[in-house]
């Protein structure tokens, strides 16, 4: 088996949330419209069909600088209240994202593997991806907690 370490951006966390509340709010656009993107940025979801072979079209409005940034992907596994599996286009990864119920939590395993080392350095580098993503986690977190209160 190939090693992709050098090829893939991981992250996991423990969120304070019920298992069905998370997969609600990662698979449903008026949810993930709220806390999806780094700090700094609103999204625009333009077309979610959440189902295998779907497209999923945003963009991304960093409000630091003004860019907008389109994006485009591809829902390619979809397993209720366990994985989510999408191909992102410009740049290419695969993204999957697993979710495991621990009681009244949810752990979050969410990696991204690029095609090459380099492309992964790019956007880390470039776009601060680990910061982005870092941040995109603690966007959920405090969403949440609002809907629970």
């Amino acid at each position: 088996m190939e090693n992709t370490n050098n090829k893939e951006l991981k992250m996991t966390r423990t969120v304070k949330a019920p298992i069905d509340l998370v997969w609600k709010v990662w698979t449903e656009p008026e949810y993930i419209v709220q806390w999806w993107g780094p700090n700094d940025h609103t999204t625009t979801i333009h077309k979610m069909d959440f189902t295998e072979g779907g497209e999923w079209k945003l963009t991304l409005h960093n409000h630091s600088n003004g860019q907008d940034y389109p994006n485009r992907s591809i829902f390619k596994e979809i397993i209720p209240l366990q994985k989510i599996v999408f191909e992102h286009f410009n740049p290419h990864f695969i993204a999957t994202i697993l979710f495991e119920a621990r009681g009244e939590e949810t752990q979050i395993d969410w990696s991204s593997l690029f095609d090459t080392e380099e492309m992964l350095e790019t956007v880390i580098n470039v776009f601060n991806a680990k910061q982005g993503q870092k941040q995109n986690f603690e966007r959920l977190e405090k969403y949440l907690e609002q809907l629970k209160l």
